[in-house]
């Protein structure tokens, strides 16, 4: 996959079918849209390009709204590219790029990208106040020499899958609710950092994560999970919050492998989220906060094993 960060000059001569979208999350939702443009491009002998943007174009258009992404750039990219488009087009969102007409901005893209088909959401709009909706890209299609298909929102049994509905969720600490809409486990990764090392006082060291502010976390609480290091997916038990017990201020992420040990700091770790054991709890001192995180693993363990 071939990744171009700007449209300022051409990035093919061959015909290119392209979806466009922000692909938060990157859910099944996302993962039709995009397979379909790589279908359609695979039928007809053309590229397959994906165009997304960065910053997230909420940062630009309500900069004083708090944003909470489901996937950094890095995992963004990972995703899509996973699906195997020929192009993957990371456009930089900007206030011009705000106040740019639907026709100037699709003008760049045929620019960089000879458009002979644009796929996107039943319900995609974009350009300046959002007036490039399906009707208006038809009619520019006309006169740039490209046709516009449509992709239907994807509905599971549970509902319609959204970005919104997945990050709700999360906030709720459903992650097993969330498994269906992204069609895998939601997860996130960051570099290990120094903690307080209170973990490995009390028999269960953790490994602390560097993550992102922007990025959702689930609900503070105790999850059963994977964790990527290396190559190899290894079970483990992961906290979210403020460790109250310890009158704790900040809001953490530390994953303790179950059954290793080893060094992991200045390790980048990828955690996929399971199962919510409990939520977050306050413990009257250390032996009864041990006596549960000894059942939060065990409770892990059977849940790992059995692969429910």
């Amino acid at each position: 996959m071939q990744v171009a960060r700007s449209l300022d000059q051409p990035l093919t001569d061959r015909s290119v079918v392209l979806t466009i979208g922000r692909f938060d999350g990157v859910h099944l939702g996302h993962q039709q849209l995009i397979t379909t443009a790589i279908d359609q491009a695979k039928k007809l002998g053309f590229v397959s390009a994906v165009l997304t943007w960065e910053p997230h174009p909420n940062s630009v258009i309500r900069p004083d709204q708090p944003l909470h992404l489901l996937t950094s750039l890095e995992e963004r990219i990972e995703l899509i590219g996973a699906l195997n488009p020929d192009v993957l087009v990371v456009a930089p969102f900007t206030r011009e790029t705000m106040a740019t007409p639907a026709e100037a901005y699709m003008g760049q893209i045929c620019h960089a990208l000879p458009l002979r088909e644009l796929w996107v959401g039943e319900d995609f709009a974009m350009g300046r106040g959002r007036e490039g909706d399906i009707p208006r890209l038809m009619e520019i299609g006309t006169r740039l020499g490209y046709a516009v298909g449509t992709v239907r929102k994807v509905e599971v049994a549970s509902g319609s899958v959204s970005s919104s509905r997945v990050r709700q969720l999360l906030l709720e600490g459903d992650v097993e609710g969330v498994q269906p809409l992204l069609g895998r486990a939601f997860s996130l990764q960051g570099l290990v950092v120094e903690g307080d090392k209170r973990g490995r006082t009390i028999g269960f060291p953790t490994a602390n994560l560097a993550i992102d502010q922007m990025h959702v976390l689930p609900a503070n609480g105790v999850y059963s999970s994977r964790v990527l290091h290396g190559s190899t997916w290894l079970p483990a038990v992961t906290n979210i919050g403020v460790r109250p017990t310890f009158a704790g201020l900040h809001r953490t992420v530390e994953t303790h492998l179950l059954d290793w040990s080893g060094d992991l700091y200045g390790q980048t770790l990828r955690i996929a989220f399971l199962h919510r054991l409990r939520g977050e709890q306050k413990f009257n001192g250390i032996a009864e906060l041990v006596a549960q995180i000894q059942r939060d693993a065990d409770q892990a363990r059977r849940l790992l094993a059995s692969g429910e």
